[in-house]
């Protein structure tokens, strides 16, 4: 198969290679005739690039409802030569997702797949630019909830609509299928199953390889970082109901508190990790929401709690769901809570995923390319994280098809470099200070894929 071969024709990728301008050092960058062509494509579709940016930032969409979103990728899409067929994704309530693929076929070759996320986040944004996200949306428990791209899945989009018109306009450097993938609801981590619960491959045909960036605060703009093996965590979403006995608030002995038991869970649920838990083995536990009450002066009956946790090991993994419900019933046992109101422990299969595992090999390839592309002083290796995304499941069970997620520097330059100094990091994704700067990063990313996708689609 295509993405076994362990070797890259250096003269091929150094002729394709797109040039970004002088915003930082050219020194180790390929040159060539096709490179100046290229960049003058950038460098005229740029603006027009960052505008799409700021439109799409300043009109979020939560998991679910990526409708604008969608369509106007499906539009630029269209625009640029691609076949595009839009409402691909079935969520397990049988409604329609807002998946978008566009397939772009130049003969015989591999098929790529490229993917980009669309939605937002139910956060107020802060962070004064002037495109910023005035939106107001409901959440799933009914709350009214800013909205904001704090995860930066505009740039994904905007980088793919870039990436897509310089890959259609220089169709004699690539030979093979574009498979180009604007997904749904990552937040939620059911946007990838969705599609595939879809057919996805089976309607437009199983890629040899698939590709994504992600921008990041832990890099300046203009440079990118690739990571081999463990990328990104194993996700398990779990909810928890603590249930007491309610009452008036000025007669506690009266009732089964379940916000003193919810604390108490709280506090004794950090010990699955610092004492469970193989410290050579990775894993976070984190409540991120709690809801419980109506009135100062009243003793709710039940308080609920979502938690998110990570993991690379199934064995880790495993500890940590027995341990949270292990946590519930012993608390419950202690506060002396009745049969029928023991606490409520769901772990939500649709709002999990797998662990991202970068192939090696394909991890070696694209690495070789950025360096070329981007000069080796803007490439780098950084570690696993514990953040997690449901890209890896377009890698199918068993890693099945290679993936690869690299990730994206976004963040302007001289305030990166003096956070560095300070030793204080600039606000990172799912902050309400999150904020990219535009320009650099939009062409970077679309210099970085376009070379990418072009080293990747060679006979």
């Amino acid at each position: 198969m295509h993405h076994l071969k362990s070797g890259i024709n250096l003269a091929v990728a150094i002729v394709l290679t797109i040039t970004l301008s002088t915003s930082y050092g050219d020194d180790d960058k390929a040159f060539s005739p096709l490179n100046q062509i290229m960049d003058h494509q950038l460098n005229s579709d740029i603006a027009e690039l960052v505008n799409t940016y700021k439109d799409i930032h300043s009109h979020p969409e939560l998991s679910h409802h990526e409708q604008r979103t969608s369509e106007i990728l499906a539009s630029e899409l269209r625009k640029a030569g691609y076949k595009v067929t839009e409402r691909v994704g079935k969520y397990p309530d049988g409604s329609q997702a807002f998946g978008v693929v566009a397939i772009l076929e130049n003969g015989p070759g591999p098929r790529l797949l490229l993917r980009a996320d669309m939605d937002a986040l139910p956060i107020i944004e802060e962070t004064g630019v002037s495109y910023a996200s005035h939106v107001k949306s409901t959440n799933a428990a009914g709350q009214e909830v800013g909205v904001m791209h704090a995860c930066g899945h505009d740039v994904h989009v905007t980088t793919m609509i870039g990436t897509a018109r310089a890959l259609a306009a220089n169709r004699s450097s690539w030979h093979g299928t574009l498979m180009l993938i604007g997904q749904p609801s990552e937040e939620t981590l059911d946007g990838a199953k969705a599609m595939l619960a879809d057919h996805l491959y089976e309607r437009f045909g199983t890629p040899d390889m698939v590709i994504m960036l992600h921008d990041t605060n832990t890099l300046a703009a203009g440079t990118v970082s690739v990571s081999s093996g463990n990328t990104a965590a194993a996700v398990t979403s779990i909810d928890v109901t603590m249930r007491g006995v309610g009452g008036h608030g000025a007669r506690p002995h009266a009732t089964i508190d379940p916000v003193v038991m919810a604390g108490e869970f709280i506090v004794q649920l950090q010990t699955i990790v610092s004492r469970q838990q193989d410290p050579l083995d990775p894993a976070v536990v984190t409540i991120g929401d709690i809801r419980g009450g109506t009135k100062r002066n009243i003793i709710p009956d039940e308080v609920k709690m979502e938690l998110t946790t990570r993991a690379y090991s199934d064995k880790a993994m495993k500890i940590i769901i027995d341990g949270v419900k292990r946590t519930a019933q012993g608390v419950a046992l202690s506060a002396g809570v009745p049969e029928d109101r023991q606490p409520i422990v769901t772990v939500l299969k649709e709002e999990s995923g797998p662990a991202l595992f970068n192939d090696p090999a394909l991890s070696n390839r694209v690495k070789s390319e950025l360096a070329i592309a981007l000069g080796a002083s803007n490439v780098s290796v950084e570690p696993p994280i514990m953040g997690s995304e449901d890209f890896g499941n377009f890698g199918l069970p068993d890693r099945q098809i290679p993936v690869v997620m690299f990730r994206l520097g976004a963040m302007d330059p001289a305030k990166f470099a003096a956070a560095q100094k300070a030793g204080k990091p600039l606000p990172g994704p799912h902050t309400s200070h999150f904020e990219p700067t535009p320009e650099l990063t939009l062409r970077t990313g679309v210099t970085a894929m376009t070379s990418v996708a072009v080293s990747l689609l060679q006979l």
